[in-house]
């Protein structure tokens, strides 16, 4: 890998500097599947070797897949995707994607490792779902490298991301983050900084109370989604969406919007803790409020 820290992903005598994901998981996945189908080289990164494995035949299988629903360019070369658990490997990168699970204790420590190993003038991106990003610029070295991106999932399949421009964000970070949606062919939308931004202050409060909805009796997880499907024109419903997304993702936002925002309406409900207790989680275990038969990975 080259050095060099303008954001701009150039090539060098080694050929374009890749874009480093940290975590593995469901987002991380997605997010390097993007990547390495818009012909970007990426190092992805996460602390445990089995979960780097199934994360690289996961990407494949997504490029793949999305290649033939025409979401993904067929007819241009892939990048090249190298699994790591040595964070080392992210030194020279043109941007970091921070895509590690939804919790404070986490991503603050995972966010001052990585920004002790970049260059200055690295954008560093969070794509956390809820954690403010002036919040979080306290945990790196250099506050003004850090910008959010919130991807949708799966990234694509889904073009638009929220880009959240912190109080400390930089012009030059926010200018690279730009280039760095344009070269995914994602569509960032401006939005400013706060529990949730967007997306996450509607989107997890409508699945709290659907879940609720279910839990009180009052209509089958079917039925929620059929309504929302039908009368509002929701492509999936909340209750799917919150599969999808993975009902330990969204207790965890949950608790952070309760945190920040001090609404208790955030207060993730009784049968949504119940079942990330019981382990079904969604999509990525094979049953959360729906049944999609046996666990995935």
């Amino acid at each position: 890998m080259t050095g060099g820290t303008d954001g701009t992903g150039a090539a060098g005598p080694a050929g374009p500097r890749p874009l480093a994901v940290l975590g593995a998981g469901v987002m991380g996945t997605a997010i390097a599947a993007l990547a390495v189908g818009r012909g970007l080289p990426v190092v992805l990164v996460d602390v445990d070797p089995e979960i780097l494995r199934r994360a690289a035949s996961a990407v494949r299988g997504q490029v793949r897949m999305a290649q033939l629903l025409g979401k993904l360019p067929r007819d241009e070369p892939s990048g090249e995707l190298t699994t790591t658990t040595d964070l080392d490997a992210v030194a020279g990168c043109r941007a970091v994607v921070e895509a590690v699970t939804e919790r404070a204790e986490t991503k603050s420590k995972v966010l001052a490792e990585v920004s002790a190993v970049v260059a200055e003038g690295t954008l560093i991106v969070s794509n956390t779902s809820a954690i403010p990003i002036d919040e979080q610029a306290g945990w790196v070295a250099r506050p003004g490298d850090l910008v959010g991106i919130h991807f949708m999932n799966p990234p694509y399949l889904i073009r638009t991301a929220e880009l959240i421009q912190g109080p400390r964000s930089s012009a030059a970070a926010m200018d690279a983050a730009v280039r760095l949606l344009d070269d995914l062919g994602q569509h960032g939308v401006l939005v400013g900084d706060g529990p949730g931004f967007v997306i996450n202050r509607i989107l997890q409060r409508m699945i709290n109370e659907a879940a609720r909805i279910v839990a009180d009796g009052v209509a089958t997880p079917e039925a929620v989604d059929e309504v929302f499907r039908g009368c509002l024109g929701h492509p999936t419903g909340p209750l799917a969406t919150a599969d999808l997304i993975g009902l330990d993702n969204v207790a965890d936002s949950l608790e952070v919007l309760r945190e920040r925002t001090g609404d208790t309406g955030y207060e993730p409900c009784d049968l949504l803790l119940a079942k990330v207790r019981a382990g079904d989680l969604g999509r990525k275990t094979g049953r959360g409020f729906f049944d999609y038969g046996g666990t995935t990975s």
